[in-house]
């Protein structure tokens, strides 16, 4: 099999996950403008540059009543009228689409510079319409029908599996709530890097941390956000003419060394079928990431110097700690006890404060986790940088991890 041409990150930028963008008077299509325009700012280019372009978004027609999202290309920036553009959706997966999509262009010649652009505004519908909307990458009607609140239904269930097959001490999950919103701290665009947690906030027993679903807590959940995220891919050819006009070396822009993806049944109940007993719980995200192993030429999950993770709650970056490698089924436990995660772990999770910390604006994610991936293996990423980051994966989820979506970001 032939090599696949390189796809290179020329870089990107992100809103600030802490605005409500409605309390501004402010709607879809300002969130969308001025993620394309910050974009091109932080990168030097012009909306003639791009070829292509691609939008990840999950459900804009349900909080906004706004489909057809392709058109804000045109309508954001008239250079772009007549720029092919496509919308793509995967529940919160739906970056990661359009990061495949746009990738696959590059990687067939078809063009040379693809923008992807992923965007979710929520905040300005009451919480339980939020709640429903989200539902709908649910199995609708068929699963969890006795709640209004499906996404930590259906993540106290897992949390109810892990129990039942390997055992689970939520203290551990705790610790994964506590890192996430204490890197936030550190990143100027996090939604809750002002907010004032103590320990008292990750308790188990505490009324600070009270129950939602189950035995699933407060804290235990990512945020509600209004986002916007964008990233510039480009060929080989295109990456050295950007480089060269700014006197930098093509071996300074990281570029995406493989990737996974994998999609299983939308039946939360369905997908244990496929579980081998003793093996891992969603076997189809272990596949995922070695898909991207194999693709970029990995042996060892030892070879990656961090991961940028899917924690909508603290249990999906539990499954992940594991799925990805790093420890046998089960046993995540052991990288958390013993702090291989932190920041100054051998192998960080989410400097960036991930979706707990940083926010969730869901067709956002994928896209945003790619750009902090860049960055870490940039050497630009502030204040969560972490060390000589060479190799960096990022791991995008989209239901009750019906799509999967894996990525790995670096430089030779």
């Amino acid at each position: 099999m032939s090599v696949a041409p390189r796809v290179y990150i020329l870089g990107g930028s992100q809103t600030d996950f802490e605005r409500k963008w409605s309390r501004e008077g402010k709607e879809l299509f300002d969130l969308f403008s001025e993620t394309l325009q910050g974009g091109l700012e932080a990168t030097d280019l012009d909306p003639s540059d791009i070829q292509s372009a691609h939008v990840g978004n999950f459900a804009a027609e349900l909080f906004s009543n706004q489909g057809h999202l392709g058109g804000f290309f045109a309508q954001a920036a008239p250079e772009l009228r007549g720029c092919p553009a496509s919308r793509h959706e995967a529940a919160c997966a739906s970056g990661s689409m359009a990061l495949l999509a746009a990738t696959a262009e590059i990687e067939a010649g078809r063009y040379d510079l693809v923008c992807v652009l992923g965007i979710e505004m929520m905040r300005h519908q009451a919480t339980i319409d939020a709640a429903r909307f989200l539902g709908a990458a649910a199995w609708v009607d068929h699963e969890f029908t006795h709640t209004p609140w499906v996404w930590p239904a259906v993540f106290a269930e897992i949390m109810d599996e892990y129990q039942e097959r390997y055992g689970l001490n939520e203290d551990f999950l705790s610790e994964i709530a506590r890192h996430n919103f204490y890197n936030a701290r550190a990143n100027p665009n996090a939604q809750t890097r002002r907010w004032q947690l103590t320990d008292r906030s990750f308790g188990r027993e505490s009324e600070e941390n009270p129950l939602i679903e189950g035995r699933l807590r407060k804290y235990d959940c990512s945020q509600v956000t209004d986002g916007g995220a964008i990233v510039f891919l480009a060929s080989r050819s295109k990456a050295e003419e950007y480089a060269t006009q700014r006197g930098i070396s093509i071996d300074e822009l990281p570029y995406i060394k493989g990737w996974g993806h994998r999609t299983t049944s939308l039946s939360y109940r369905d997908k244990f079928q496929e579980t081998i007993e003793g093996g891992y719980l969603f076997p189809q995200v272990h596949q995922c990431f070695l898909d991207a192993y194999r693709r970029a030429g990995i042996k060892e999950v030892t070879e990656i110097d961090g991961l940028e993770t899917h924690d909508c709650f603290s249990i999906t970056q539990y499954m992940a700690i594991e799925h990805c490698g790093l420890t046998k089924p089960g046993e995540a436990w052991r990288a958390i006890e013993g702090e291989w995660v932190t920041k100054s772990g051998h192998f960080p999770v989410n400097p960036s404060g991930g979706l707990m910390g940083l926010g969730h604006p869901v067709g956002a994610t994928g896209v945003r986790m790619l750009l902090d991936a860049s960055k870490q293996t940039r050497g630009t990423a502030g204040d969560y940088q972490i060390p000589n980051a060479k190799n960096w994966m990022t791991y995008n989820v989209g239901g009750s991890t019906t799509t999967s979506a894996a990525f790995i970001v670096g430089r030779d």
